[in-house]
């Protein structure tokens, strides 16, 4: 019987240590402090937003659509971006106000020839969600951004025709406090979440 317990006791460590599955993450370095050897792994990055509970089904409704508005606004603030870091060095390069307005007339028929029958298709909130994303990927205000490379008159005029949809083209972005929940959809959709 002593046998059997045995048997049983080694056939059950053999499993134990078995099932244990070796480590993946890749050591980078190490060093020797004090007589400690302290190692470096690659981890992967960890995102935690607090646990989204929703009151009634409308409240979730109104969470979804919110995020699929910012699933199809976030190409173009990132398409931002990227224009205004090619076309700003080209834009202040310019030695005349007159080409600096072709250069801006010509950017301006492009996107509107690439992007005119989608825009056509979104409602207000869409480009308020717009502006916003603009606002965080450039890091400038979509009223600055008009005032630098239109004027100032044509800011003021756009910032007239914004507040008339009640909109604000001097609103920052907050992602702190207003733009909370905008923030954490845009960091799961860079994440690949959503």
């Amino acid at each position: 019987m002593k046998r059997l317990y045995v048997i049983l006791i080694l056939l059950l460590v053999a499993k134990v240590a078995s099932a244990q599955e070796p480590d993946t993450s890749s050591v980078n370095m190490g060093y020797v402090q004090n007589g400690d050897t302290l190692i470096f792994k690659n981890i992967k990055e960890v995102v935690v937003f607090p646990n989204r509970e929703f009151k009634n089904k409308r409240d979730y409704r109104r969470y979804t659509r919110y995020v699929r508005k910012v699933k199809k606004v976030y190409p173009l603030a990132l398409k931002a971006r990227v224009l205004l870091k090619e076309y700003e060095p080209q834009y202040y390069a310019l030695e005349t106000k007159k080409e600096q307005r072709q250069l801006m007339k010509q950017l301006e028929k492009e996107l509107l020839d690439e992007h005119k029958q989608e825009l056509k298709k979104w409602s207000i909130s869409d480009g308020r969600i717009l502006l916003k994303l603009i606002n965080r990927e450039t890091e400038r205000t979509p009223y600055s951004l008009i005032k630098d490379f239109r004027g100032g008159f044509s800011a003021t005029f756009w910032q007239g025709i914004a507040r008339l949809f009640r909109n604000d083209l001097k609103s920052g972005y907050d992602p702190d406090e207003e733009d909370k929940v905008l923030e954490e959809i845009v960091t799961l959709i860079e994440l690949g979440y959503l």
